[in-house]
């Protein structure tokens, strides 16, 4: 079998190559700690910056190495933050979810997750233009426009915990107005968002 030249110059070394001349696929390494004779099974990371690159130790080696070794050895407290925070990401570039993406593209969409991040930047529609419908839902929560969703959903649980039957003791002009109060609180949750 004839190898190309170029080839055969990346690996001109071949020490650590197996003999491919035998049918026997395993390597036989013996244990890298000093003075051991034994079979090298278990493998163990050189350093913290070489984790690909192992000792092969027998099982009574690999343990004692295994106890002693520290990869966080050397770091100071701040260092070993910052490493089992990019841990977390494996070790990847990160980019914030919404606003301006990695290529500066601005990153829109149907459902409107991200508008309260502009809300520093411009009103995005916190007020609501309330339609008839809407005008009673207020009335009934005792409020008129113009209104914040923040301020509907305050006053909403000021009702219920007022108006609520736990409370009343089974009053049914009581349990009758919260109904009243749910009815609004939901036609006001549906209200679309209309910047005044």
């Amino acid at each position: 079998m004839i190898m190309n030249e170029g080839y055969n110059s990346l690996f001109s070394d071949n020490s650590d190559l197996p003999n491919l001349d035998n049918d026997n696929d395993t390597v036989i390494q013996n244990c890298d700690s000093p003075d051991c004779q034994k079979v090298g099974q278990y493998r163990a990371p050189k350093s913290r910056q070489h984790l690909r690159d192992y000792y092969w130790f027998c099982l009574e080696h690999v343990r004692i190495y295994n106890k002693s070794w520290n990869y966080y050895s050397g770091m100071s407290e701040d260092e070993v933050e910052v490493e089992r925070r990019a841990d977390t990401y494996w070790h990847r570039p990160t980019r914030p979810l919404g606003g301006e993406s990695f290529y500066g593209y601005k990153i829109n969409g149907d459902f409107r997750i991200f508008d309260d991040e502009d809300s520093g930047k411009k009103n995005h529609g916190n007020n609501l233009t309330a339609t008839t419908i809407e005008l009673e839902a207020l009335s009934i929560l005792d409020l008129s426009p113009p209104v914040t969703r923040q301020e509907i959903k305050n006053k909403y649980k000021e009702l219920v915990k007022t108006h609520h039957p736990d409370t009343n003791r089974g009053n049914k002009d009581a349990e009758e107005q919260l109904k009243l109060i749910n009815r609004a609180y939901e036609t006001l949750t549906r209200a679309k968002k209309i910047e005044v």
